[in-house]
């Protein structure tokens, strides 16, 4: 087993053996932290400033050989509850597998909106093109995932943050459907007007295309809380009690 925490920078890491910082973004920066780098063996760690922690992804897809794998992020980590961000508390690799005799995958707690859907979120602070885009790459070549497409896209929530725990089958069934969507909506794409926050284009489409794969296999999810490690404990406790509010009264679900 290992985790791959994404990191562009020199962070604290955890201690727990499994968790491997992952320097993605390697091949166009002049920084080398002496982690794991994401521009070795096949790879595609030139297009990180749009694909963001998906270079990583797409690396451990093609170099890792572990039975099971995922991601976390230097700032972003698993733990059992929302009330703590001391490192030495984030899952460990015994929960990790407790967790994973029962479940398929194991992912973020789902980001609940009342407002908008996940399409409208998405076009409200993105290019509405690209996502009509992505639709039509999924009809052609996917068509059979075009139903779960619609459903995630007109629901109230989604799983954030492309951070997943899985088995490397799952992982690489995942990532190969994905990249073939991705790399055929860059082939149509000019980002070049677009700001740097929208450059990320394809990071913000993973995070709501991992929904629809997920949604379209019926993967058994076991939903665990993220907390960022750079947060003060204020901010973790209102965090804690706006989830267990929205939980309870079941907002856009």
């Amino acid at each position: 087993m290992k985790i791959y925490v994404i990191t562009h920078k020199k962070y604290s890491m955890p201690k727990e053996r499994i968790y491997i910082p992952l320097q993605v973004g390697a091949a166009i920066s002049n920084e080398d932290y002496g982690y794991l780098r994401d521009d070795t063996g096949e790879n595609i760690s030139n297009k990180n400033l749009s694909y963001c922690e998906l270079t990583g992804i797409y690396w451990i897809w093609k170099n890792s050989r572990e039975d099971i794998v995922g991601i976390t992020h230097y700032r972003r980590h698993f733990f059992k509850n929302l009330l703590t961000n001391d490192l030495k508390k984030v899952l460990k690799k015994e929960d990790f597998v407790n967790i994973l005799n029962k479940y398929e995958m194991i992912v973020p707690q789902k980001y609940i909106m009342k407002k908008y859907t996940v399409r409208q979120e998405y076009e409200k602070g993105h290019y509405k093109k690209d996502l009509d885009n992505v639709e039509d790459i999924i009809e052609k070549i996917y068509p059979d995932y075009i139903n779960a497409f619609e459903n995630v896209m007109n629901s109230h929530n989604y799983y954030q943050w492309n951070m997943f725990i899985t088995n490397k089958k799952i992982f690489d069934e995942y990532a190969e459907w994905l990249f073939n969507i991705l790399f055929e909506l860059e082939k149509i794409t000019d980002i070049s007007s677009y700001d740097n926050y929208n450059k990320r284009i394809y990071g913000f489409l993973a995070e709501r295309l991992f929904n629809v794969w997920i949604k379209k296999n019926n993967i058994k999810v076991k939903e665990i809380p993220v907390v960022r490690i750079d947060e003060n404990k204020i901010t973790l406790y209102n965090k804690a009690i706006k989830n267990f509010i929205k939980k309870i009264l079941g907002k856009g679900k």
